[in-house]
């Protein structure tokens, strides 16, 4: 699917509405900057009003009004419940259980769910040093259950990626297990093209539901392994008017004030 909005919407919309509609108002969720936090915030602005959302920085249920360029964003301390200190974010309620949903983005990704985003080629001389990983392999390992999103390409999603930075379900099958993590570990990727689930017993991501418009030759094509596609192969559901308002605006006002205009209030 083309990334206009020849259908309503793009395909950049559709894999952040799906993504949002994973998450519950019961949830707490530790969110990453970027796709996760549009996610998360749509969210929390339709069908999921009470999720607790929690960045890495300490702020606790934060209800931002627009989104965050980084952790240190001061519209999430401004807007939070509570900001704790990092070591109690990450000993107490990350460390601690407490944290249902983990909401990653990667810049390389594959099939088992393992993440890169330290380095793309060799470490001591890469073509492009990334931002690290932060608390993202804490993340990835204490959640009870990860959720990763991105945009499909053949440099993204690799047989092979460069740099182990946050555990996904390792080599696959109960790796995880054996290495005494108890966590579930990721259990859905949501990308611009489809919604992926692992399989039960490999742990290989798989394709479940194909967006409005994507053929398979397309997931196929933008995805640097081979793809697994599920028997019973849904259709995402389109987004809605609400969903699409509501990001839209979002998007809006987050621009207006990173450009330093006068910030609009949510509706």
């Amino acid at each position: 699917m083309s990334d206009t909005i020849d259908r309503g919407f793009t395909a950049n919309e559709m894999m952040t509405i799906a993504a949002s509609r994973a998450l519950k108002s019961d949830d707490v969720c530790f969110v990453g900057i970027g796709a996760p936090s549009a996610a998360c915030n749509v969210a929390r602005l339709t069908h999921a009003p009470d999720i607790t959302l929690i960045y890495e920085s300490g702020t606790i249920g934060t209800t931002p009004d627009v989104l965050p360029l980084s952790i240190g964003d001061g519209e999430l301390c401004e807007t939070a419940v509570t900001t704790v200190a990092v070591p109690e974010m990450f000993r107490y309620w990350l460390q601690g259980g407490r944290i249902s949903i983990g909401f990653l983005g990667a810049a390389q990704l594959d099939k088992f769910g393992n993440i890169n985003t330290t380095v793309i080629g060799d470490y001591a001389h890469p073509k492009t040093r990334l931002p690290g990983g932060g608390g993202a392999p804490e993340i990835a390992t204490s959640s009870r259950q990860v959720y990763i999103t991105m945009a499909q390409s053949k440099r993204g999603m690799v047989e092979k990626i460069d740099f182990f930075t946050s555990f996904g379900h390792g080599d696959g099958g109960d790796h995880r297990q054996r290495l005494g993590i108890d966590t579930a570990g990721p259990t859905l990727l949501i990308t611009d093209l489809a919604i992926w689930k692992p399989d039960p017993v490999t742990k290989e991501f798989t394709v479940v539901s194909l967006h409005p418009g994507v053929a398979r030759e397309q997931v196929q094509d933008s995805c640097g392994w081979v793809v697994k596609f599920a028997e019973a192969l849904d259709e995402t559901p389109a987004p809605t008017e609400l969903e699409l308002k509501t990001l839209r605006d979002l998007q809006a006002r987050t621009k207006a004030a990173h450009q330093g205009t006068a910030k609009g209030k949510a509706a």
